[in-house]
């Protein structure tokens, strides 16, 4: 019973993991249409985002049966719920991904500034190498992986508080509609990040019983 109950976990934990990659998927789609002007990626990224909430449902339905039907307490009890939170987190992640994309596909008077192109193209690097080290920290959880992300996330907090000041300031003469598209491109990235840092703290959680510290709310949507 026992052994079978692991590998019951175990499907959990696969299941995260492939959702991880398909919301890293979604973002470097998300980035091809934002940064390359790469519209066919759009109908490919719906593919991967229809197949990321099909995952959501498979382990939220998954982890309803194990609480159901083998009653998990102490540590069990914790990954179990905590696969149920990430899920939630990953789908989210896939959804701000599709944000980026929408608003990139927009009319041209909505496009970012050239100038503030490779700003973008840095954010954009930085949150999709914290989502693939998610990935690999699913796999294989450390504590380290939780703070490696966290350090990068405030990297891309301080590019976004960046942005933020150019559309905002005195100078900015590109015209309202660019400014809109500026700030909502870079908080869905600033969002995606710390969906990314959500994630990784509550698998640090479920590895040790402990909340690591963290400047990052756990509920990363809330005010």
């Amino acid at each position: 019973m026992r052994e079978r109950f692991q590998g019951e976990l175990s499907v959990l934990g696969d299941l995260l993991s492939r959702m991880c990659g398909m919301a890293c998927e979604e973002l470097r789609l998300a980035n091809s249409v934002f940064l390359d002007r790469n519209g066919a990626a759009v109908i490919e990224l719906a593919g991967v985002e229809t197949k990321l909430n099909a995952a959501r449902t498979e382990c939220e339905e998954t982890a309803q049966k194990l609480l159901a039907l083998q009653a998990p307490v102490a540590g069990d009890l914790r990954t179990v719920l905590a696969a149920v939170y990430c899920a939630d987190r990953l789908e989210r992640m896939g959804d701000l991904a599709q944000h980026i994309a929408d608003q990139a596909a927009r009319k041209p008077e909505f496009a970012v500034p050239e100038a503030l192109t490779g700003r973008f193209r840095e954010m954009a690097g930085l949150v999709c190498s914290m989502a693939e080290d998610l990935g690999t920290g699913i796999g294989e959880p450390t504590a380290e992986v939780f703070h490696s992300l966290a350090r990068t996330d405030q990297r891309v907090d301080a590019l976004y508080e960046e942005l933020m000041t150019l559309v905002t300031g005195p100078e900015w003469t590109d015209g309202v509609a660019p400014a809109i598209s500026v700030a909502l491109l870079a908080r869905f990235y600033e969002r995606f990040a710390d969906q990314v840092v959500s994630v990784a703290r509550r698998v640090d959680f479920a590895l040790t019983g402990e909340f690591p510290e963290s400047s990052v709310r756990d509920n990363p949507d809330g005010p």
